[in-house]
C-alpha cells in the first residue's frame, strides 16, 4: 500500500489535502502521473496545510451560504449554446467549463468548473441534470438546457 497526499479531488477517494492509502499500482500508474497526488513524507505536513487552506478559501464559508447559493441555482435553467447536426447530436460535447460560463453569463454565482459533475458526456440537445458541489455537505442539482447555436 502506498501513502499519498491528494492534490486534487478524486471521486470516491478524497479531497485535496487528504492523506490516503491506496494500492501501489493505482498510485504509480494513475494518481501520481496525472498529478492528482504526491508521495507522503514526514515533512509534507506544511504542504497538506497549504492545500487545505487553499481549498477552504475556494469553498463557501458556511453551510447556510452554500444552501442559499444552491437554492438560487436550482430555481433556474441555464442555457448552453452548442453546434449541432441533424437529429440533435452535437459536434463534440458540452464541457464543465461551458456550464460554468453559462451560469456566470446568466447572472448566477461564480461556480468552479471542477466542482461540476455530469453523469456521462452531454452530446445531445435538450435538458440535462448536473450536480454542482458547493460545500462538503451541500450539492445543487442544476438543469442545463443545451440549445442549437446560431451561426
Amino acid at each position: 500500500m502506498a501513502k499519498l497526499i491528494l492534490t486534487h479531488e478524486v471521486t470516491g477517494l478524497g479531497a485535496p489535502g487528504d492523506v490516503v492509502e491506496v494500492k501501489d499500482g493505482y498510485a504509480r500508474n494513475y494518481l501520481v502521473p496525472r498529478g492528482l497526488a504526491t508521495g507522503w513524507t514526514k515533512g509534507a505536513a506544511k504542504e497538506v496545510e497549504a492545500i487545505r487552506a487553499a481549498r477552504a478559501k475556494r469553498a463557501h464559508a458556511t453551510v447556510e451560504a452554500a444552501s442559499a447559493v444552491r437554492d438560487s441555482l436550482e430555481s433556474k435553467t441555464f442555457s448552453v449554446p452548442a453546434r449541432s447536426g441533424a437529429g440533435g447530436r452535437l459536434f463534440g460535447a458540452v464541457t464543465t467549463k461551458d456550464i460554468a460560463d453559462a451560469v456566470k453569463a446568466s447572472g448566477g454565482p461564480a461556480v468552479d468548473r471542477r466542482k461540476i459533475e455530469a453523469k456521462g458526456h452531454i452530446k445531445t440537445l435538450g435538458k440535462h441534470q448536473v450536480v454542482v458541489h458547493l460545500h462538503d455537505e451541500v450539492a445543487a442539482k442544476v438543469t442545463v438546457e443545451v440549445v442549437a447555436a446560431r451561426d
